[in-house]
């Protein structure tokens, strides 16, 4: 593991926000943690960035790093009267860097932000600011990327934008990339493992696509003559336009679909539908590194 938070629990006053929780994340690989606002998520990433103390629990970062871990927590935070290269060039002196005017620009098209742009940062669109403050994390090369929250306020193009930048970061760079969200569908397209924290405590960890499977009871399968599928009668069905919305254990998906391919019933889609409230059950082991 590049970093690992180990039984970590804290307290603010009498109230408990995380409770003997451990996650871990390895080179190369995309962790998310998912929670309710509240859940804890932000405490964690503080306790992981050493801004916080734990009261009890530890925090493992590589030791012969100059910066292990660098990241966003809650928002970006930037110079706004300042431009890109400004900004880059302040927070670098910040670090104890000095960078030249190209190895500036480097850092701007390693996260994909133009670099004829000299006009303030407070004129930027919000997944440009993401993309900024994570070209910010990246100074001094950290082995592991932290990101709170990261899609929030971002319209689709820039989600699916910003999720392609992070899943290049961790295969051609090799980092280790933590980031939360309280939105299911934007882990599950990017994560390899899933973190799932409810009020402080971690109920769920795993494989994402396998925690989803697991927590998966109705797939909703279309095509434009669903309605005809003889194959369908042995199900419990629930039909809404050229969709079914099926009763099915992940196992049994493909063989349905080889039946509704024998009867040329040609799937158009089929997404399967997360029970969230199986996937919150505090009744799990956790442990999974």
């Amino acid at each position: 593991m590049i970093i690992s938070g180990i039984n970590l629990t804290k307290y603010y006053g009498k109230r408990k926000v995380l409770d003997n929780v451990s996650i871990g994340c390895a080179a190369g690989e995309i962790c998310g943690l998912l929670g309710a606002n509240g859940a804890g998520k932000t405490t964690l990433f503080k306790i992981l960035f050493g801004l916080i103390t734990p009261d009890s629990g530890q925090v493992v970062l590589p030791k012969h790093s100059i910066k292990p871990i660098g990241g966003i927590i809650e928002k970006p935070a930037l110079y706004e009267y300042l431009n890109a290269q400004d900004n880059i060039h302040l927070f670098a002196s910040i670090q104890g860097l000095h960078l030249t005017k190209q190895e500036i620009n480097a850092n701007l098209i390693k996260v994909g932000l133009p670099i004829n742009r000299t006009d303030k940062v407070e004129n930027f669109s919000m997944g440009m600011k993401q993309r900024l403050g994570i070209a910010i994390a990246l100074l001094n090369n950290p082995t592991c990327l932290v990101l709170d929250e990261p899609f929030t306020g971002l319209d689709p193009l820039g989600v699916s934008s910003l999720r392609k930048l992070i899943a290049d970061l961790a295969e051609k760079e090799q980092l280790a990339i933590i980031l939360s969200s309280h939105i299911i569908e934007e882990l599950s397209k990017l994560c390899h493992t899933l973190y799932v924290l409810k009020e402080g405590k971690l109920v769920n960890a795993g494989p994402a696509q396998q925690l989803i499977a697991e927590n998966t009871e109705v797939y909703n399968i279309c095509a434009d003559n669903i309605k005809q599928a003889e194959c369908l009668k042995n199900y419990q069905v629930e039909f809404k336009g050229n969709c079914a919305m099926v009763t099915i254990a992940a196992a049994e998906v493909p063989h349905l679909i080889h039946l509704l391919d024998k009867e040329q019933i040609f799937i158009t889609s089929c997404t399967p539908e997360l029970s969230m409230e199986k996937l919150f059950e505090t009744n799990r082991s956790c442990n999974i590194y």
